[in-house]
């Protein structure tokens, strides 16, 4: 649970997933601007831990796709006055089965409430390298204008096809090499506090290449004229709309977030060599019955009206453990992204219970025990009900929260196809 709640394990930043933000405004805490004391600042006692300059915390990352990954995080965490972390420094080593040692580097830093940014890079023996950096600004939506730009790379070993449609095989599980960059700017229009209108522009290349993991099959054996494989260039625009009344953007216990949106993905700047439009709903609600227990519900249901010739990681999808506005959905018994097609829907309902509170690593932590429930599928055709044939995963979760800033996760589901595990930053939704 530390070592998620620190490090997240560096499968989890390799991918898209972003880094902790901050609260809103509703919850600013006092002194927030001070001067952060960071732990090489103060007393160490080497009979506590609490109190060392650098925590070495032990790292074991889980997933269905990527195998256990175990190394050692050597943390430093600074603070302010309140106790509030404002910066994180987190380095480690590492050893997958599949890709041998490997070494990340990660800052996040948050300034104030209303802006952060984040620099993450790593790379193993065999395969694997990524690097990302966020800026985020206008969290808070105290201005007119909120922004986030943000560029990756990232080449995986990991990730698999199975083919499409909602009954796709396990039996023709594929394995494939994915080396990608990409650019991603949001230009957000605050109308008010809670109504913003976003503007999202993408440019990706992504090359799929052979698989490399032994005793599973290489996509480019088994689906030799599958749309995807080689190099593909994507062009995304998209506008959204967004009413927020969430009391806290990391950490929400009560209101909501819907996102209505719609896009066009091309090829090059010609809308006429087009890949795909898009055109969905998602909604995040939350309920707190009692200060500790947190009822968090999301929906999300994706079309694709039109494609030409669109790669098949262009599509809808599902599975994984965490949610993309416009791209992949959370299903927390399958491997990240295990189903594919045109269209998409998806239920997923959390039981947040918070049972323990303590001061720890120069900070205030909570813990929370998290039963859930993921229901959803994939279709292709625009008369199918997405309410039927469901895949259906129940799990339990396990958190660790530094407020304001930080979210670790353990979370464990059972599908149909078995047990999967997944640990990382940030709730799933």
């Amino acid at each position: 649970m530390l070592g998620a709640l620190l490090g997240s394990g560096g499968a989890a930043l390799a991918g898209s997933a972003p880094a902790p933000r901050p609260q809103s405004a509703a919850k600013r805490a006092p002194n927030m601007h001070k001067q952060a004391v960071p732990l090489h600042k103060q007393r160490i006692n080497w009979l506590n831990p609490t109190t060392w300059p650098v925590l070495p915390v032990p790292e074991i990352a889980v997933g269905p796709n990527s195998g256990t990954t175990v190394g050692i995080i050597p943390t430093i965490l600074h603070t302010n006055a309140s106790n509030q972390i404002t910066r994180i420094i987190a380095p480690d080593i590492t050893h997958n089965p599949y890709f041998g040692l490997g070494v990340d580097a990660r800052i996040f830093e948050y300034p104030s409430l209303n802006t952060e940014w984040s620099v993450v890079a790593g790379m193993q023996q065999r395969v694997q390298s990524y690097f990302d950096a966020l800026w985020e600004t206008g969290l808070l939506r105290q201005s007119r204008w909120s922004v986030s730009l943000e560029a990756d790379y990232d080449r995986s070993g990991t990730p698999r096809f199975y083919g499409f449609g909602n009954n796709s095989l396990r039996i023709n599980q594929t394995n494939y090499t994915r080396q990608q960059m990409w650019v991603r700017a949001k230009f957000g229009w605050n109308i008010s506090h809670a109504w913003q209108l976003e503007y999202t522009f993408e440019a990706r290349k992504v090359k799929v290449t052979a698989g490399s993991l032994p005793r599973i099959p290489s996509i480019t054996q088994r689906f030799v004229d599958l749309l995807g494989i080689g190099t593909t260039h994507e062009l995304l625009d998209r506008l959204s709309l967004i009413y927020d009344t969430r009391n806290n953007i990391v950490i929400p216990t009560s209101g909501m977030d819907v996102v209505a949106y719609g896009g066009i993905a091309s090829r090059n700047v010609s809308i006429d060599d087009s890949l795909f439009t898009e055109a969905g709903i998602d909604g995040r609600f939350y309920w707190s019955p009692t200060h500790r227990l947190t009822v968090a519900t999301h929906v999300d249901l994706r079309y694709e009206p039109t494609t030409h010739h669109v790669p098949f990681w262009g599509l809808s999808s599902l599975g994984g453990d965490a949610s993309t506005i416009g791209g992949s959905q959370p299903l927390r018994g399958y491997g990240t992204a295990r189903f594919y097609d045109r269209n998409a829907f998806v239920v997923n309902l959390e039981l947040r219970q918070t049972v323990l509170s303590l001061n720890t690593l120069s900070t205030h932590i909570l813990i929370q025990v998290t039963p859930f429930f993921d229901t959803g599928r994939v279709f292709h055709h625009y008369s199918t009900l997405p309410f039927n044939h469901l895949h259906n995963v129940v799990g339990i979760g396990f958190r660790g929260i530094a407020p304001p800033s930080v979210v670790g996760y353990v979370d464990v589901g059972e599908g149909s196809e078995g047990i999967a595990v997944f640990t990382g930053i940030n709730y799933p939704f």
